[in-house]
């Protein structure tokens, strides 16, 4: 992965390029610390920093064609360009480098804007033709590789990160309030808003065509599931095979690279199923990175050791305590560039450093197999409640939610009470659109009681309304689990998995993230299959396990999902103070901002300190308004420090 960032203009470039692409390039400088390049003609600049991974000599971008018509910055894999550069060469097109990214100016070439339907990959990309005088911007199927761009007068601004785009305009941004709200409903802007005012993302599977100041969006790719339960007619031992089959080869192509690769190993299911396709793909020396905590309920340390055990792998670890969130909290929302309700990117954080430390460029790592293979509790949940909706007076429900949740203690009334509640909202409601997350965003919108009146006042969207308004053609015509399962991957996977969590958090230490499970041809073929086959009753990841279940162990494939987690108040109420919490949560501080009703805020504050039982709105509350004000103070107040007038060295060569 890589840095791009660059300016398309209306008519004629009336900025210095130079001085433009140094600015913009030196915010990205983390993503690509090996190398930066521009290009400049009377209509466009775009600029690059480099993470040299495929053709590492002579890869310096922007890349051409043969006759310089064509022009691309990009960052990203193609992990199919061998056989893309082989079939491009039969029809005659001239190479000038090693690099997967030449292969897209000649695919260009071939196919027009339909290029990008041939690409397996991760990308962020901008081509330019100069014949045309026309730019597309394009981002890859499901979102891996962020992409953000300004419209103004004179033309639109793109970039990697948003820090790129303000560098470049040199206008301090306002927080947009509506995205800020759709955050507390789905943990994430709606595509294509971002938190920035705007400022938009370009959507996963996007393209857009910028033509004389014109704008011209087109969905290329999305998400697609069988109507009316038409799925796919296969024996559960093909659906086996033809996963193994995928997934094999997914893991294979996506170990192409001049350096060395390496992978994640949480001890969970999917990393583990991962590092084992690496090791029968390849029978090198393989190196893996972990997380442990303190908090034997987050760890998993002890699966770790058992994988580590049984393929041999190079392995390294890091220890996060709790001082260790709060240590890392600010340097994160940098990255990040946006508020967040979790504190669990920050790990990840650490992970990638060790990485970096250990002179990595490359990790294979497992996200998205829940999302694709049916494996989160929400999809429990999910046909837990759609049961309830058809069988009101059922004995089996306080019973399901036993066997959904076997590691709480459900022995106190209150806690099957709370329960009950908390899943019987909207329970009545199966057919609305967003039914399989209403518990979810249900919490997570009680935080809204911290508004302040002036946040209240500005807000005239509603979140629900906004994301049901994006949903695809068709889309009521899925199965409900189906549904669980775009929505999964369009909000949380999508706007935080892979941003605040994934990329954000990899390229803060000049790291690239793969993931195999996310590869277009394992999606299209899972989403054919029916539900039944992802979760058999209550047993998430079905065919995933039987696909798998002969290269791992037993216990690891039996073992009842643990997800993710980090410390939330514990990281900054703990032995160790942070001044800057104090600072930032201050009545002045809520107050200067605007967002947050102070008092409320204040007392929030108090019961924290005072050691009072906390609720898992607590915590979220905590996170959101804490790092929110991070992102005021960092973009806002100090937006002429931090961005206009930054004064990181860099280097820049212009490409002719």
């Amino acid at each position: 992965m890589c840095g791009i960032a660059g300016f398309i203009a209306n008519s004629i470039v009336d900025i210095e390029a130079d001085t433009l692409a140094k600015r913009m390039a030196a915010q990205l400088l983390h993503r690509g610390p090996d190398g930066a390049g521009y290009y400049a003609d009377e209509s466009v600049v775009l600029a690059h920093t480099r993470l040299s991974i495929i053709g590492l000599s002579g890869g310096q971008q922007p890349i051409h064609n043969e006759d310089k018509s064509i022009w691309v910055v990009f960052n990203g894999e193609i992990f199919n360009y061998l056989e893309l550069r082989a079939e491009l060469k039969k029809k005659g097109h001239k190479f000038y480098t090693d690099t997967d990214t030449e292969v897209l100016v000649h695919l260009y070439e071939e196919h027009g804007e339909d290029f990008v339907s041939k690409l397996n990959g991760q990308f962020a990309i901008c081509l330019w033709d100069r014949r045309r005088k026309k730019a597309l911007l394009i981002r890859d199927r499901v979102g891996i590789a962020p992409l953000y761009f300004q419209q103004t007068p004179k033309g639109v601004y793109f970039g990697s990160e948003i820090k790129a785009i303000l560098a470049g305009t040199g206008k301090s941004p306002k927080l947009n309030i509506e995205a800020l709200d759709q955050l507390l409903s789905c943990w994430t802007p709606v595509a294509p808003n971002s938190i920035f005012d705007g400022i938009f993302q370009i959507s996963p599977g996007e393209m857009i065509v910028i033509h004389s100041g014109k704008l011209v969006t087109k969905q290329y790719w999305d998400l697609q599931f069988p109507a009316n339960n038409q799925f796919e007619d296969i024996s559960e031992d093909e659906a086996i095979e033809t996963v193994h089959d995928l997934l094999f080869d997914a893991t294979r192509i996506r170990l192409r690279a001049d350096v060395p690769v390496a992978a994640y190993l949480s001890g969970g299911l999917d990393s583990s199923i991962l590092v084992s396709l690496i090791k029968h793909i390849d029978s090198a020396p393989l190196q893996t990175f972990s997380l442990t905590f303190a908090d034997k309920g987050l760890d998993e340390e002890k699966y770790q050791a058992i994988m580590v055990d049984r393929l041999a792998t190079k392995h390294a670890s890091i220890h996060c305590a709790n001082e260790d969130l709060g240590e890392h909290f600010l340097d994160s929302i940098w990255h990040i560039e946006s508020p967040v309700i979790r504190t669990a990117p920050i790990p990840m954080g650490m992970l990638s450093s060790l990485v970096h430390e250990n002179q990595y460029k490359v990790v294979l790592t497992g996200e998205g197999a829940d999302e694709v293979f049916g494996g989160y509790d929400i999809f429990k949940e999910t046909k837990i409640r759609e049961f309830w909706s058809r069988n009101p007076a059922s004995k089996w429900r306080p019973l399901l939610i036993k066997k959904l949740y076997p590691y709480l203690d459900l022995s106190r009334s209150n806690n099957q009470a709370f329960l009950r509640n908390f899943f019987g909202d909207g329970v009545e409601e199966p057919n609305y659109p967003l039914f399989s997350h209403m518990p979810r965003s249900i919490t997570t919108a009680k935080i809204k009681q911290f508004y302040s009146d002036a946040t209240k006042e500005q807000l005239s969207g509603n979140a629900a309304e906004a994301l049901i308004a994006t949903l695809p053609a068709g889309y009521d015509d899925w199965a409900l689990f189906n549904k669980a399962q775009y929505l999964e991957i369009k909000t949380l996977m999508g706007g935080y998995l892979l941003s605040s969590q994934g990329d954000r958090m990899l390229m803060k230490n000049s790291v690239e993230g793969r993931f195999p499970f996310l590869d277009h041809r394992v999606i299209e073929f899972a989403n054919r299959l029916k539900p039944s086959l992802k979760m058999k009753v209550l047993n998430e990841k079905y065919v995933l396990k039987k696909a798998m279940e002969q290269y791992l162990p037993k216990n690891i494939v039996k073992r009842y999902k643990q997800p993710y987690r980090a410390p939330n108040i514990p990281a900054f109420f703990g032995d160790k103070k942070f001044d800057y919490v104090d600072d930032l949560l201050s009545s002045e501080s809520i107050g200067q901002s605007g967002y947050f009703d102070s008092k409320k805020v204040s007392l929030l504050m108090k019961k924290i300190r005072a050691g009072r039982p906390v609720s898992y709105k607590d915590n979220m509350a905590l996170v959101l308004i804490l790092s929110t004000q991070a992102w005021h103070h960092m973009f806002v107040n100090q937006f002429s420090e931090n961005i206009f007038n930054c004064k990181k060295g860099i280097d820049i060569d212009r490409v002719q």
